[in-house]
Formats: structure tokens, sequence, C-alpha cells
């Protein structure tokens, strides 16, 4: 098939399904627990009811934004998604080609089976791309940790974007019934060389087997975001209380996520935790958002409420599946419409006119 067959996110979803071993579609498609916040991500955003306004000047207009020193042609990015490689020859070169086609900001995972390098050096030359950024896990020590985000800086990218709500994997029971193990190879292309420092001895049997041990806490969060060689953004955000802290110590910006509902089941959709943690931090800081965002709709709610940007995941990954870079260019470029539309039947010329009076209040 070809990308006439899809016509919006959901079709490439249903397309990927065909086409993917059940194991590899329960790894990309499934969630945690019974996968309540899974489904809640995306219900959320369809639950808000836009309130659109008539008759506003709509020219010149345009999508474009500034954010972390950058005009990007629009507001949509890609969120990063371990083991491109899993579902696509063309693993995330054909993601990163497909953003820097389409001007869409990308975060890619250390847990890619690409080197960053490699990455970086098809598109640094683009006219037009978007930001390219490194995402990645407290790695057991400050030294480690450190070492993977000079690993990112040297490849080129331009921030990291650092991700806070996974110190331990969820129960992902889609996977488990599957059998899913992520092949080492295909997940491995940025890891830090050396060993994880040893689990001391326990008197007790530990929580988690005592892998919490090396967890990382906010006194961890301060000295990276100081010692970075590149911004640090910080992912997995959903309390106000944390995304002020992770402000106050100076991260780069605030990502509001959920982990696509892959770590713990039954939390706060993101479009129900972003008002909230927008009115925390103030109008200036940076936020970000994912989780369920499938429509150009869902894109203008996100901005409306407070984000400056709105990050897709999973879609991505399920146009990849099925037609490699052209997929992930024609995903985009559908949101991209999408969220064109939207703004202008909103009555709004450009993202920076979205504000909350647009979203009807109940």
């Amino acid at each position: 098939m070809t990308q006439l067959h899809a016509v919006n996110l959901h079709d490439y979803a249903a397309l990927a399904q065909e086409r993917l071993a059940p194991e590899a579609w329960a790894y990309l498609a499934g969630g945690a627990g019974d996968e309540a916040t899974l489904a809640d991500n995306a219900a959320a955003w369809a639950a808000l009811k836009l309130l659109p306004r008539v008759l506003r000047p709509l020219h010149p207009g345009h999508t474009q934004v500034e954010l972390l020193g950058r005009t990007w042609a629009h507001p949509i990015g890609l969120a990063p998604v371990a083991a491109h490689g899993l579902f696509h020859p063309e693993a995330e070169a054909g993601t990163v080609l497909a953003a820097a086609a389409q001007g869409a900001a990308c975060a890619l995972s250390s847990q890619g089976s690409t080197p960053w390098a490699e990455l970086v050096a098809l598109v640094k030359d683009e006219p037009g791309r978007g930001p390219l950024w490194a995402q990645g896990y407290w790695q057991g020590s400050l030294t480690r940790t450190l070492a993977l985000f000079e690993q990112a800086a040297k490849a080129g990218m331009e921030a990291i974007v650092f991700t806070v709500d996974a110190p331990v994997h969820g129960a992902r029971d889609r996977e488990r019934r599957a059998g899913f193990v992520l092949p080492a190879e295909l997940s491995k292309a940025n890891a830090v060389l050396g060993s994880h420092p040893p689990l001391p001895a326990f008197e007790a049997p530990p929580l988690c087997a005592g892998l919490l041990v090396h967890a990382p806490t906010w006194a961890e969060l301060q000295a990276l975001i100081a010692a970075s060689p590149l911004p640090v953004i910080v992912k997995g955000l959903l309390h106000p209380d944390d995304a002020m802290q992770a402000r106050d110590l100076g991260a780069a910006a605030g990502w509001v996520s959920n982990h696509g509902g892959r770590t713990l089941d039954t939390v706060l959709p993101t479009a129900a935790a972003l008002p909230a943690i927008r009115a925390a931090v103030g109008p200036a800081w940076p936020l970000i958002v994912d989780g369920g965002i499938r429509r150009g709709t869902d894109v203008l709610k996100a901005l409306a409420l407070g984000a400056s940007a709105a990050f897709i995941g999973r879609p991505a990954v399920q146009a990849l599946a099925v037609e490699g870079a052209r997929g992930v260019a024609h995903a985009i470029r559908l949101l991209r419409d999408e969220f064109e539309i939207a703004l202008a039947l909103c009555g709004c010329a450009t993202p920076a006119q979205l504000h909350p009076g647009l979203i009807h209040k109940a």
C-alpha cells in the first residue's frame, strides 16, 4: 500500500498493525497495566471542546513558533522512541530525514538503532530542518550520565531530553503476553561504554531488587544541569511542583509526559496535567507536551492550554513501519495540515494567538 491509503494518523496505526509481527506491535502499541492511561491520553484531548471565533483577520498568517532560540516552521515534533530498526530497515535515518523534510523537531532516543552522529550528519545542512535533540536516562552515576551528554554534544545534537519518569520499567502486560524482548543490537547504538555501578549488599530484600539505589534525585538533576554541555529539557513532568522545581534548577524547558502510558497506569492524562503546570511555572518557561496527540485539533488544544509545542511518538513510528521515511513525512504533513485548518477555523492567524478561551469550559 502507498501513503495514499492513509488519510490520518489512525490509518497509519491500522496499517502498521497489519505489517508488524505481533510481538513488535505489542511493544509499540501497548502500555502499562490495564492501559487506562494509554487510552485516557487520546480521550482527554478529544473530550476538550473548541469554542472558535469567526470573522477574525487571518492574513497574513503562519504556523511558526519561537522556541529555545530557534524559529520552528510549526509546533509539531517527534518524541523519542527506542529501536526504530525493529520497525523498518531505514530505522532512525528514515525518521530523521522525514522530520527534516517537514521542518519538524526530532528527539532521538539513546536506546536507538543508529548512532546519533550518523543521524546528525544526514541532515545537519538541510535548510529549514527542525532541531535535533538527544534523549537519555540516568546512567547509574553522574560521570556516566555526563558521558552520554558529551557524546550527544559531540554528535551535534542541540539539547538533551532527560527522562525522569521511568526509574524502573512499567508492568506491560501486553508485551509479556506476546513474549517480547527488545533485541540488544537494535537499541544500543548510543550506549555508554563501561559497566554500571555495582549494587551494594542489602540486609533486607530491597525495593525493585535494589535497582533504585541508582535512581536519580533532584540533587543529581541539579548537578547534570550545571555540568551539561547542552541545554537540558526535563521530560516526564505531571505535577506542578515538580515542574517548578525543574524550572528553578535551570532546566531549559519542561516536558509534560506520562511516558505514553507505558510506565505507571492510571496517572493523569497529559491534557489534564498541562493547564496546572502552565499556571505554576508562568508564561515564559517553555513547555512541551506529548501523549495521545493524534489530530491537528489536539495540537491546537495543547497550545491553547499553554504548551509551546506538541510531540508525537507512536504515530511517527507506525508511519515508519508502513512506508519508511515517506510514511513519517506524510504523517507529519497530515498533522500539519490539520493544525493549519484548525488554526484558521478557530479564528487565529498564528499559534501565538491561541489562548485558553478557545476551549469550552463546561
